[in-house]
């Protein structure tokens, strides 16, 4: 059995994660009360088939059942039921005019007095627990009904058993750290192309600014620094049973050195790993790096450059 739960904020795309896990040929069930999931388990094991189930858990249950799910999650991990547990959140102000704009009800107003900011903080505070257990957290502020599809599709369903699930992601510090960042490296103090005039309109992945940024010593040695912490401690990381794992790479505008080093890393450590997903986050790109080369896939318009 394969064993895929979905928790997260209310707007956050918990629905449209389950319908692709359901296309997918998984058995999905939306708003499953947390105290039958053993239940739902033993009965699908007894069918004797290979069943793959994705379930929704979120702040819908009842607060004694919510309170119970890491005993339960335990539970099962002890019964080598293989599991994962996948969060999605979202950034509060996006969701603010997400709801302000369908004019939809959040789940605890309903039968309270709470205002819409109360609720969306409040869910969040019900739900911490569960986000701490979470195997792969997963950042929807800035992504499409389409992005969020293949996120799940590429981490979720095609993940190998006892694989750490590597992904590099560029970000431009300006528009902030991404929330489902592991691990973060800031790059900013490397020599920027963004001043030379004849350099602006190119990103990290063109020749002419990689030409530019592998000519400075430091640029290689803090690329080698990164390679080598990660290489050692990767390893560590996996022997936790931890599944995924997301480097996040930080310039100022997230247009040239944040994206020249995840490449650079990429190819790197797609050695060790065997397969690597990288994601360009101001640049709209998202793609998978295997020891074959791999054609990149535009999954969002691409930001105007920026420092």
């Amino acid at each position: 059995m394969q064993l895929v739960i979905i928790s997260g904020r209310s707007g956050s795309g918990k629905s449209i994660a389950l319908q692709a896990l359901e296309d997918l040929g998984y058995y999905a069930i939306d708003n499953l009360p947390a105290m039958l999931l053993g239940s739902l388990v033993d009965e699908l094991r007894e069918q004797g088939e290979r069943t793959h189930l994705a379930v929704s858990i979120d702040a819908r249950n009842l607060p004694t059942a919510l309170e119970r799910l890491p005993a339960l999650l335990e539970e099962l991990r002890q019964r080598e039921i293989r599991f994962q547990v996948i969060y999605l959140t979202t950034d509060a102000r996006i969701l603010l005019e997400r709801y302000s704009a369908t004019r939809r009800r959040h789940p605890l107003t309903r039968d309270s007095e709470m205002t819409l900011e109360e609720a969306i903080n409040k869910e969040e505070e019900t739900l911490l627990e569960i986000r701490d257990l979470a195997d792969l957290l997963i950042d929807t502020s800035r992504l499409s009904v389409h992005d969020l599809r293949r996120r799940i599709t590429d981490q979720v369903a095609h993940q190998r058993k006892d694989q750490l699930t590597l992904t590099f992601e560029s970000f431009g510090y300006k528009r902030g750290v991404p929330m489902d960042a592991d691990l973060v490296f800031d790059v900013r103090c490397l020599p920027n192309p963004y001043w030379d005039p004849t350099l602006r309109q190119f990103t990290g992945r063109d020749a002419n600014i990689v030409a530019f940024l592998s000519s400075y010593p430091m640029v290689e040695a803090m690329t080698n620094d990164i390679q080598e912490w990660l290489e050692k401690w990767l390893p560590a990381y996996q022997n936790s049973q931890r599944s995924y794992m997301t480097v996040a790479i930080g310039c100022t505008g997230g247009q040239h050195r944040s994206v020249y080093m995840v490449e650079q890393l990429a190819k790197k450590l797609v050695k060790q790993t065997g397969e690597v997903q990288l994601r360009h986050r101001e640049l709209g790109l998202q793609y998978t790096l295997s020891e074959e080369p791999a054609v990149p896939c535009v999954t969002t318009p691409a930001a105007a450059s920026t420092p």
